[in-house]
């Protein structure tokens, strides 16, 4: 039992830590879209002035300045997109780590010896089973939510 125990205590250390990178990657791109917006909005704010201002500009340069405008809304738009699935996933990780947690309080009163178990022992583990279905039925919720966007998006 001592090996598989290291190997448990090891796998879940290693969850862990992807985990936690996973979501350390997510909030540097976060910050990147920010800044990102940012840019965009002022670029778009420039290119907005510049036709309204400009009234005796030739209709090619105004064409060509809406064209760039368009273009900073649609990037705009992947990028709000991009943050959307991103706090989705920002979402599962937080349940991953909440069922990862449940399931370590389950395991110890699995473990324990059942003509050990007291009744509040009894009732602790049924309110843990509730809450790991219910993180479960919200990682669910979470992944009609993405395929839904998925498909709208095709």
């Amino acid at each position: 039992h001592p090996t598989l125990k290291r190997t448990l205590t090891r796998r879940d250390r290693d969850s862990q830590m992807k985990r936690f990178c996973k979501a350390q990657a997510i909030q540097r791109r976060l910050e990147e879209i920010e800044v990102t917006f940012r840019e965009l909005e002022q670029q778009g704010i420039k290119l907005e002035k510049s036709l309204r201002d400009e009234g005796g500009t030739p209709a090619d340069q105004k064409t060509q300045w809406m064209n760039q405008l368009l273009y900073l809304v649609q990037k705009k738009n992947n990028l709000m997109s991009e943050e959307s699935d991103l706090m989705i996933t920002v979402q599962e990780l937080k349940l991953e780590e909440q069922q990862w947690q449940l399931d370590q309080k389950l395991r110890s009163y699995i473990n324990k010896e059942e003509s050990l178990k007291t009744p509040e022992d009894r009732a602790a583990e049924q309110e843990i089973l509730a809450q790991l279905l219910e993180v479960v039925n919200k990682r669910n919720v979470l992944i009609h939510i993405q395929e839904e966007k998925r498909l709208s998006e095709l």
